[in-house]
This record gives structure tokens, sequence and C-alpha cells, in this order.
């Protein structure tokens, strides 16, 4: 019987949990539960039996979207021997530590006389790395020793690269019965009085454990302090629509959820349960979308990537000096080299990324000496681009996968079907993506945006010609009247990928596309053969290679909406840019959870139906997540500046608009740097006006209409 809820999520650093709706993992209805660390699966069952069967479900949720599930069961029919169904009620709760996951359940007995309770707890840990919970196959593994022992259960796996991964069961009460597959106690509850059991899943266990309840106390105390300290230290983005206050709610939620504590601050994990890890693309791209609320995680992301930076040339690895990080991965497979991802840099994309991140960051916030001692970073990231581009034979951007198993699509569509031509033939030899182009525009203009903050003007100067040559050999190459937008991409013969694609509208976010062409792209974004009613489309329906269900070839995905949504305000399509955030809004409104996940199929939206849902979606993603608030961005058309030389700083609002159904929007503690802004957008008969209703000394405000 499938589950009545989608599977829940919780995250707290390199652990996460992919639970039903009772809080539990049973194999035979999803075989990508479980409970993983480290990149392995070390709980793949977790079931709990009251007289030998299984709760019934009564309601499941996230405590406050604060990382904390809760779930109310009720007991079946316990025969003869037992209880009347409905008589007993379990509150479960489950939390997760860095290294521990943790369950509290509450029993409470409506009986009017004592009951005796068998509780079978149903345990396995298969020790499976990610990659084989996708698919992969493996050879050989590694082996499993189980042992039990008053109070607890040892599972250690001794895995083929000389570690031993390690659960380890422990209860609040005595375990009375430890067998091959379970272990058993006998509870006796009281009439109307609760009881309540505790247990622990330790990953990482210490000689010196602390006991379950106090394990569990401190780790809901952790959790909950962990998402109120977040919600301080962002702006606050409130409405006067509820729904729309849910969404950004689960959204900012989720991407803390998937955030881990690194070096500098915070980094956004991509996504549960295929990516949970660092994504060096995905963790920008989310940076970028929250910079209006939350520029502590670009501060996390760009130290992390600087730090891992590539410094060597290791075709295994698609790595060469200068290169930002693709993935970073943990796991047996991994550290063996069954995949290439332990330090994986097959990413054309992420390099520029990386320095478009620290230019709009250094706007936002001010943080000069941060940015300043990034710099040598950032200049290898720029002399990579510049030999990159130097080695090709049209000076474009490109990429050719080098490592065995690695990528052989290194853009953000990266799918082996994703590039390709108007007859359906993939593109062959190096590619250079339109899209990759446009970040290298914006890569340069960033970098001299810093040169010039920090008073190398010459330097600065340079990169800006740069830039502007290369706006204009990219459309001179790239524009394509035939289908009157860019070509998604460059074949290693330099034959345009004559192909309408979603890429084109991220041309438009960094400011490459020429006026004119931006309209155009803007008409095709937006026409009914792509904008499908919910958002746009990877791939518009009069191509080829067309499918609504594929990966990357007609799906919608939110981050790449978010994105041209900026673009298209950008360039003053900002009425465009509202159908877009209208669009994933009232996508949000028909998932559950309002849960955005990584992508959704691309089919035409019809009358009383939502979305259709991609069945091995991420979700929680970290970019969708990110979305809204790089649409709100948008729609309000605020940028930030700062005065050379000066210590002011500037909020630029143009034309703002709001979505129907949002009379008020109210951002408060906008922090930027020293300063600090708090602002109401607000509906009137004709347009959206704006109050400052404070401000900090050294904050301007221009509104333009």
């Amino acid at each position: 019987m499938p589950e009545p809820l989608p599977p829940f999520v919780l995250k707290n650093e390199e652990t996460f949990a992919v639970l039903d709706s009772r809080g539990e993992i049973c194999p035979e209805l999803q075989h990508d539960a479980g409970i993983f660390h480290r990149g392995t699966r070390h709980i793949s069952r977790l079931q709990v039996l009251l007289w030998n069967q299984s709760p019934m479900v009564l309601s499941s949720t996230e405590l406050g979207a604060m990382g904390v599930m809760v779930s109310h069961l009720a007991n079946n029919d316990g025969g003869s021997t037992g209880s009347a169904a409905m008589s007993i009620h379990l509150e479960r709760s489950t939390v997760l530590t860095a290294t521990a996951c943790l369950q509290q359940f509450s029993f409470t007995s409506y009986e009017g006389r004592p009951v005796k309770m068998p509780l079978t707890l149903r345990l396995d840990a298969d020790f499976r790395d990610i990659f084989e919970v996708r698919g992969y196959h493996r050879p050989q593994r590694g082996r499993t020793v189980r042992r039990g022992s008053h109070g607890a259960l040892e599972l250690v796996y001794r895995g083929l690269d000389g570690e031993d991964r390690v659960t380890v069961l422990r209860m609040s009460e005595p375990i009375e019965n430890v067998n091959a597959e379970d272990i058993g106690l006998v509870l006796t509850l009281e009439p109307r009085q609760s009881f309540r059991l505790f247990l622990v899943l330790d990953f990482h266990p210490t000689a010196e454990a602390m006991g379950a309840e106090d394990h569990y106390n401190a780790a809901m105390s952790a959790t909950i302090q962990r998402f109120r300290e977040a919600r301080r230290s962002a702006a606050s983005v409130v409405s006067d629509n509820p729904a729309f206050n849910s969404w950004l709610l689960r959204s900012f939620s989720d991407v803390h959820l998937l955030a881990s504590q690194v070096e500098d601050g915070l980094y956004p994990y991509a996504g549960v349960p295929w990516f949970s890890c660092p994504f060096g693309r995905d963790g920008l791209i989310t940076a970028r979308q929250m910079l209006m609320v939350e520029p502590r995680l670009a501060r996390g992301v760009l130290g992390f990537l600087a730090r891992r930076q590539a410094l060597v040339v290791d075709p295994a690895h698609d790595e060469e000096p200068g290169k930002i990080l693709h993935e970073s991965r943990l796991g047996e497979m991994a550290a063996l080299g069954e995949v290439p991802f332990s330090s994986y840099y097959g990413a054309v994309d992420s390099t520029p990324l990386f320095l478009m991140l620290a230019g709009d960051y250094l706007c936002r916030s001010g943080d000069r000496d941060f940015i300043a001692g990034l710099l040598p970073e950032l200049e290898a990231a720029m002399a990579w681009i510049h030999r990159a581009e130097a080695s090709s034979s049209d000076g474009f951007l490109r990429y050719l996968r080098a490592a065995a198993g690695g990528l052989s699509n290194q853009g953000w569509k990266d799918s082996n079907d994703s590039i390709h031509h108007a007859d359906g033939h993939l593109a062959e030899g190096s590619i250079a993506l339109c899209e990759v182009q446009a970040y290298a525009y914006g890569a340069r203009r960033a970098l001299a945006r810093i040169y010039q903050c920090l008073g190398r003007g010459g330097e600065a100067e340079v990169l800006r010609d740069e830039a502007a040559a290369l706006r204009q050999r990219f459309h001179t190459a790239f524009w394509t009247p035939a289908i009157d937008s860019y070509a998604l991409a460059l074949d290693g013969e330099s034959r345009p990928c004559m192909v309408r694609a979603s890429n084109a509208g991220h041309c438009l976010w960094t400011g490459i596309a020429t006026p004119e062409a931006a309209a155009a792209v803007a008409r095709h974004l937006m026409a009914p053969t792509s904008f499908n009613g919910w958002g746009v489309r990877t791939l518009d329906e009069r191509e080829r290679r067309y499918n609504p269900m594929s990966y990357h070839n007609g799906s919608v995905w939110p981050h790449d909406n978010a994105l041209i949504g900026m673009g298209l305000a950008h360039y003053g399509h900002r009425s465009e840019a509202l159908r877009i955030l209208t669009g994933l809004f009232e996508t949000a409104s028909a998932v559950p959870m309002f849960r955005l996940p990584e992508l959704f199929c691309g089919f035409q939206r019809r009358e009383e139906e939502g979305p259709t849902l991609y069945p091995v979606a991420c979700s929680p993603q970290a970019w969708a997540s990110a979305s809204v608030f790089g649409l709100l961005e948008a729609v309000t058309g605020m940028s930030i500046e700062r005065e050379d030389g000066s210590n002011r700083v500037q909020v630029r609002l143009r034309n703002p608009c709001l979505p129907k159904g949002l009379n008020l929007l109210d951002i408060n503690g906008l922090r930027l740097g020293e300063e600090e802004i708090n602002l109401q957008f607000h509906r009137s008969e004709h347009d959206v006006g704006v109050l400052v209703r404070s401000r900090t000394p050294g904050v301007d405000v221009v509104i333009m209409k």
C-alpha cells in the first residue's frame, strides 16, 4: 500500500534521513529511503511493531519547519492478548545530529487497565554507497559484522577502502531480546499516563556516550537553535498572503536544512538524496539567489571553493589549475576511485560563476577584506578562463571530458542527451554553451568591479574591454535568425546547435545580450511552446528531442526559471518575470509542503490539475528552494551599488511590481555590511509603491519608474 504522504527529509551536516510518514524505513516501499552518513547508507531498515503489527498513521508533520519530524500513530488490533485498535497513541519524534539519528517514542494508553505491550524493532544496515543505492553495480563489497549485547546492538562494515563504518543502536530501556533481524522489549503502560522511550542510532560512537534521553534532548535543543539562529541572521521577508508566506518559510528552511557549516560560513549542499554534498555550480547559484536575504551563504561558498580550487593538471578528475570544484564526495566508491567524484572538476561554468558571485557579494556586503583575501584564487580562476579560451579555435570557453567515468556534458544540463542539433543528433567534440559565454562575460565584469573597488582601475579597464569584445563576438557567433534566439551551443566544429532552449535566458541574466536579442528571447521563452503555465521548459516543444518527462529536454527546473526571471528583469521585462514568479508560486501551492522539487515534468498546464512530478527529483533541492528569493529580487527591481571611495551604499529599486494576490511585501533587517534598511512594497490601484520604514545613515534609496 503506497504511503499517504511524500518522504520526510532531515539533514544535519554529513548525515541525512529519508523517512516514511511513520518515521520509518521500509525498503519494500521505497528503495532509496534510509539514514545516510558520509555518503553511505547506515540504516536501510527501521520499523517498529506493536504486537507484531505496524502502527497506523494518524498524521505526520515537520515541527515548525525546523528539521524535526513528528508522527502521530496508533496501534492496530492486538488480538486476544493485546489491546483494541486505536487504544494506544504513539507520538514519535525524529531529529538528527551530525553523527546520529535520535527518536523519542511517547506512548499513551487509553485502556482502562495496565497493558503489557511487546515492542519489536526491526533494524538493518546494508552500508551501501550512495552510488549503489542509485543503481551502480559493484563486483566486490566489504563485509558486515553484527554484534548484540545487553542494551546495545552494533553493526560494523569493513570497507574495501580500509575504513570501518559503524552503526550502534542504544535505547533508554533494557533490550530483552537481540535476534538476527530485530530486537525486542516489553513495555508496561499505565492508563492515561505517558511512557517515553528513546532510541539512538549512533554512527560515531564514543566510550563516554550520553544516555539516550539526554542525547535526544540535546539534539532537539541544538536543532531548534540552529534554525532560529538562521532566521535571526537573515533578512525577514513577509507578505500579506498566507500561502506565499508558507512558500517563503519552507524555501528558507530547506536551504538551511541543506546547509552545512564550513570554514567561512555555511555551504548549501545540493539536494537529498542524490546530491547531499558540496556542488560548485549549485552552491554558487543558490548563494546568488539568496544574496538579497542571506549573504552569509555567499561568504561560506566562496571561501570553501577557494580552498578547494584546482592546483594541478589531473585528467582523471578533469582538474586544471584555477578551475573551481564541481563536486566533492565522501563514501567508499569515491575513496577507491570507482567513481571520479572524490574531488571532481568537470564543470565548465563553476569557475566563471565563482567570479560572478564574488563581485555580487562585494557589492551586497561591502566585505572588502574577505574579497581581497580571495584575490589570488579569483585571479587564478580568471587565468584558467583565459587559458581555456586561448586553447579553443574560436576563443570561446569550451569543455571536453578527460576523466573516464566523468560527465560528458559539463554545463548545468549535464545529462548525456542534453546538447544536440535541431535534427536531434548529439553535439560532438568540445562544446561552447551559450550561457557559459554569458558567464565568462559576467566574470570579467565582476572581477573588474573588484579591481575598481581595490584601487586597481587600470586592470579593471582591461577586463571591461575584454567583456565588451566578448559580447560582440558572442552575438555574431551565437545569434541564430532561424530560431530568433541564441543557439544552444557551438559544437566541436563551431557549428551552431540551432535549438530553442532555456539556456538563452541565462544570457539575459549576465547582460551579454543586446536589447533587441533580449526582447526576442523573452518572446520565445514566454510563448506557449516554451512556458507551460507553471514555468519555462528546458526545451521548446517544437524541438526534435522535446520530451516533457526527460531530465533536461522539456522539463521545468525552478532555478533555471529564477535565473531567466532575473535576466528578464535586467532588461526591463518585469511583467514576464512576474509570470514566472506566479507560475512557480502556483506550483509550490500545488505540491506537498510548498516544497519545490529539483524539477518537474513539462506537460502543458490543465485546469483542475497540478504539475506532473518527476519521479526521482531531489526534494528538497537547494537552488530550487532559493528560486523564490532570486525572483523577488527580480520583480522588486532591487540592486545594490556602492560608490568608489565612499562608505555609502545605494539601494536601487527599478519599477517594482508584485504578483497577483500580494498587496504587501515587507523586507526587514536587510543588512548591507554595516548598514541596514527596512522596506515595504505595497500595491496601489495603478502600480507598486515603496515605503522606507527605516534605514541607517549610510544608506540611500533610489526608486526608478
